[in-house]
């Protein structure tokens, strides 16, 4: 099992940044790949960027060119960087890792609002 704790997440005004961070912890060595994933009130919960552990990474259009996932090996974290930040960026951000076969596990969720 892989535990996952996201922090990071608070209130924005539009237009500024935050850091997501996601601390793994558990049978890590089974991650193929850790994402980042958000659901806002109502909506279905959708895939914002993953890396693997190639270091290959994957965005949703509507966050390209705002947002960034990167890893920290040494320290078994994933971060996501988002700029510019929207209105339509609020909602409860999850981390996910994916370990193929043996299964995946969720975060608890952190909570961004993009508001003025």
């Amino acid at each position: 099992q892989v535990q996952l704790v996201e922090s990071g997440g608070g209130l924005v005004q539009p237009g500024g940044s935050l850091r997501l961070s996601c601390a793994a912890s558990g049978t890590i060595f089974r991650i193929y790949v850790m994402g980042w994933y958000r659901q806002a009130p109502g909506k279905q919960r959708e895939l914002v960027a993953s890396i693997t552990s190639g270091g290959t990474t994957n965005y949703a259009d509507s966050v390209k060119g705002r947002f960034t996932i990167s890893r920290d090996n040494a320290r078994n974290t994933v971060y996501l960087q988002m700029n510019s930040l929207k209105p339509e960026d609020t909602a409860v951000y999850y981390c996910k890792s994916d370990q193929g076969p043996y299964g995946s596990n969720w975060g608890q969720g952190t909570q961004v609002t993009v508001s003025s």
